[in-house]
């Protein structure tokens, strides 16, 4: 089956390495495109709650999905978040096709496009990480009992539900947050000449052209691929949300060569013996 060509895709929030990861789904929606760009928007590894006890085969096989894709011509950005953020060390370094870096500006069609995961608003994850890790695992728990019960109402043929977008926006603080840090990611976008602002962190896929008093701009975020497993497109000079449950085509896109490997073969396809060379990660033209 023919993959669809696109410019350039926009994923974040992954957490690979927690339960909450829908990582089969993200390895189909991968399986069927082909971009010439890739950005990884943070906490695509959820290093917070990293276990050995807890790595199924299938989040390996995201990683290196996403290592084929740059060694066959795709330009990787890793931009990090707050969930792996011990990956900032390499931030300024490349290794082949994938750069590591805290933000990126991209010059889209002759439009400026400012990417960033955006854990720099939340006040929790800069002055008090112990707090927001442990409100992290209870948002964990949560997710678990949703997939519990949304197997329960499978089987019953009801219609899924989620308890933490219910919980989300009936808590008053959490919809305030949430509005407050989109509101800045736009002003400061505006602030510094961005035609398209990109984010992740909040799980809140959402794409707003946005009329300040000193200008405007497009802010975009690509929520994530634990809840709602959308991402971001950009061809033909326009963008798009992604939506998994939307896409008819994404589950027939099955890797035959990932499927046949088991954990050993994938742990040793992905222990790469390139060194990092220093590079800070360049402006692409698109």
């Amino acid at each position: 089956m023919k993959k669809r060509q696109i410019d350039l895709a926009v994923i974040s929030d992954v957490h690979l390495g927690t339960f909450g990861c829908h990582a089969d789904e993200l390895l189909a929606y991968l399986n069927s495109i082909n971009p010439k760009t890739l950005v990884l928007n943070g906490d695509i590894i959820d290093i917070w709650q990293f276990s050995k006890k807890y790595f199924p085969a299938t989040h390996l096989k995201v990683l290196r999905k996403i290592m084929g894709m740059a060694t066959h011509g795709t330009e990787v950005y890793y931009l990090v978040g707050n969930h792996d953020d011990r990956l900032r060390r390499f931030c300024g370094t490349s290794l082949g096709n994938i750069h590591f870096a805290d933000q990126l500006t991209l010059e889209l069609n002759g439009k400026r496009a400012w990417f960033f995961h955006g854990d720099v608003f939340d006040i929790s994850i800069r002055n008090a990480k112990w707090m927001a890790q442990l409100g992290r695992h209870g948002y964990s728990l949560l997710i678990l009992l949703n997939r519990i019960l949304n197997w329960i109402l499978g089987r019953l043929g009801r219609e899924k539900y989620s308890l933490s977008k219910r919980i989300r926006n009936s808590v008053h603080d959490a919809v305030g947050f949430i509005q407050k840090f989109e509101h800045t990611a736009k002003e400061l976008a505006i602030g510094k000449n961005y035609d398209y602002v990109v984010c992740g962190h909040i799980h809140q896929p959402k794409k707003e052209i946005y009329q300040g008093e000193r200008g405007q701009c497009t802010y975009l975020n690509s929520g994530d691929w634990v809840e709602n497993l959308t991402a971001l497109e950009y061809t033909f000079k326009r963008w798009k949300i992604y939506r998994y449950s939307a896409d008819k085509l994404s589950p027939f896109f099955a890797d035959e060569e990932l499927k046949g490997m088991d954990i050993y073969e994938l742990m040793t396809a992905t222990n790469t013996r390139e060194e990092p060379v220093q590079k800070k990660p360049k402006k692409a033209k698109i």
